[in-house]
């Protein structure tokens, strides 16, 4: 009797994929469970697939416009087979069960369009592994993006400058990374200017731009790297996150002589971003004077057209389908730059701020109340 191993609602029908039992389903079975599981999850727009051995099962989930929906189970020998797969295709250790391991899939191996990045690590019932699938069509602009014409605007006021430091905030998941290859695309279609990056991991390719890895196993860290490419004469610079002193100190300086710099840096809001980074740089004039633009940002699913939010085929019978950005950005204006140097943070405002945006988002009918106060942990009322 076949074994039903994962269901998934598709557009209009429920797709199953099946195999022999457990006892006979072998390597080449595993094969084509993978190949199913992965493009299954592409045609849903997931972003992660997370498969996690619970004894004698394994929960399958799909991370759905940034939340975690569960899947369906599998019996415990299929998914050892299906992980078993995964390393090889990482080049990982396939007998390693008990220390965290982390590769890349080429998506042709599973035949999808999506490189695939993976991460496995031990738990007290059994080995977790996690699939981020890196879609490989082409970066959006940031009007494709739908952010709103206030933040468009000051984003593309900073990329015709020729220095100054951009941060970006934001939580993890926030689309800080998508936000900053937007930037990269119309910086390289602009042309004339050498742009070089520095990320963990590059989860594009775009053309005509320097892309670079850090590698700390090597001792590459963010802001060896970027020391080091600073001496390749680059115009622009990203910066994947600043973490350290150095590496912020280092951006800082960068942006001072002459150099267009992109960076993250986590923190709540655009006033956190200078607290925070006050801590690492000792000269707050200098702090002050180098960063041009603050964008804090999460990403808020939109309701679906379809359903109009009740749930239907089309969402998943989630109610949402898409993401869009909430967004809030500070231009770091002369009289800004004195309250930053002198520390006076409190009169640090991004101006209309994160919850005014949200209430925006709300009387258009693009998101509702309970998606935002899922966000931002706010009541909103329409």
């Amino acid at each position: 009797m076949p074994v039903i191993l994962v269901v998934i609602h598709a557009e209009n029908a429920r797709k199953t994929l099946t195999a022999t039992s457990p006892a006979d389903a072998g390597p080449g079975e595993a094969i084509g469970l993978l190949e199913d599981l992965v493009q299954h999850a592409e045609q849903a727009r997931a972003s992660d697939i997370h498969l996690h051995i619970r004894g004698a099962t394994a929960e399958v989930a799909f991370r759905l416009d940034g939340v975690i929906t569960p899947i369906k189970e599998l019996p415990a020998e299929i998914a050892e087979r299906i992980l078993g797969r995964i390393k090889y295709l990482a080049r990982l250790k396939t007998y390693q069960d008990s220390l965290p391991q982390d590769g890349r899939i080429d998506g042709h191996a599973v035949g999808t369009k999506s490189d695939i990045r993976v991460a496995t690590f031990p738990t007290v019932t059994g080995e977790k592994i996690v699939l981020r699938l890196f879609n490989s069509t082409a970066v959006l602009t940031l009007r494709e993006l739908e952010f709103p014409d206030d933040a468009c605007r000051e984003l593309e006021r900073f990329l015709q400058l020729t220095s100054g430091l951009l941060l970006l905030t934001g939580p993890a998941g926030s689309g800080k990374t998508t936000t900053i290859y937007a930037c990269l695309r119309q910086l390289a279609e602009k042309g004339g200017r050498q742009i070089i990056t520095v990320e963990d991991p590059v989860e594009q390719i775009l053309p005509g731009i320097m892309q670079t890895e850090v590698n700390e196993a090597r001792g590459l860290d963010f802001a060896k790297t970027a020391r080091h490419l600073l001496r390749h004469d680059p115009q622009v610079l990203v910066i994947g996150e600043i973490r350290d002193e150095e590496t912020a100190n280092l951006a800082v300086r960068a942006a001072l002589t002459g150099h267009l710099v992109i960076s993250t840096l986590h923190a709540g809001s655009c006033r956190g971003v200078f607290e925070r980074l006050q801590v690492m740089c000792a000269d707050h004039s200098t702090m002050a004077a180098s960063v041009e633009l603050v964008l804090n940002q999460r990403l808020v699913r939109k309701l679906c057209r379809a359903c109009s939010g009740t749930g239907c085929a089309n969402c998943l019978n989630t109610g949402y389908h898409g993401r869009m950005p909430l967004v809030e950005s500070l231009r770091v204006d002369e009289v800004a730059r004195r309250n930053i140097a002198t520390l006076q943070f409190d009169k640090i405002a991004a101006k209309p701020a994160l919850q005014d945006h949200a209430q925006s988002l709300l009387k258009a009918g693009l998101s509702n109340a309970s998606e935002l106060r899922r966000i931002l942990g706010i009541d909103f009322t329409a």
